[in-house]
């Protein structure tokens, strides 16, 4: 099994979803990490400093990194060569799940950019037609999901994710990125926020996700755990 996370900053998917991939990790699945920009536009930190600081918090997820140029932060666009571009990257890595920030407009318009960039992309990645990707062989994501922004308030999720035994792991990779704690206190926020979602499902700590198609699944009693169910 293979997960591609993809951010628009170096810090999105640790705040987003760190946890999740943490956990994912340690059951045996692949996880490679893509970020769009070095967060050239942010108030504190270098675009060097902050890549080295998502190069240590990938480490504890056991994820390798890959670093995008889509135009710098604050100048990705909505146009065919950034979709392709990622495109081309799942054909490369052929994930079985790509993960990216959800679709709404947020505090940061990167955000959502990103995201329909990667919709647009795992639809793309299909197409065996598509000139510029042609030379790679066409691949088919199983599914795309959404997360959260750190900042954000968010709709009933979807899925929740119990990453209470992570936990220790997921604060120690959110705080890699140092250079963003000045700006606010990232840690506490998301901190709050998962220990807020575990509550309503009787854990201590969630991750929630947003799906972009429909779940299937061969019987409704395959389901067996849901927010009541505790």
């Amino acid at each position: 099994m293979k997960i591609l996370a993809i951010g628009a900053h170096p810090d999105d998917i640790e705040f987003g979803c760190g946890g999740l991939l943490i956990k994912e990790n340690q059951k045996g699945t692949e996880i490679k990490y893509a970020i769009c920009s070095l967060g050239e536009a942010g108030s504190n930190g270098t675009p060097e400093g902050r890549k080295e600081e998502a190069v240590n918090a990938a480490k504890l997820a056991g994820a390798e990194v890959e670093f995008l140029n889509l135009g710098g932060d604050c100048h990705i666009e909505y146009k065919p060569t950034n979709s392709i571009a990622l495109a081309r990257l799942i054909r490369l890595h052929q994930p079985n799940i790509v993960l990216t920030t959800q679709l709404k407009e947020n505090q940061h318009p990167d955000h959502a950019t990103v995201a329909k960039l990667t919709r647009d992309a795992c639809r793309l990645a299909r197409y065996g037609g598509l000139s510029e990707i042609k030379d790679l062989p066409i691949h088919r994501v199983d599914a795309l999901y959404y997360f959260s922004s750190s900042a954000e308030s968010d709709s009933k999720p979807d899925i929740l994710v119990d990453v209470s035994d992570n936990f220790e792991t997921w604060q120690k990779a959110m705080s890699c990125h140092t250079s963003q704690m000045k700006t606010r206190d990232y840690l506490e926020l998301v901190s709050t926020k998962s220990a807020a979602l575990g509550k309503t499902i009787g854990v201590k700590y969630a991750v929630a996700l947003w799906t972009n198609d429909s779940i299937r699944i061969g019987h409704l009693s395959d389901l067996s755990l849901s927010s009541r169910n505790y």
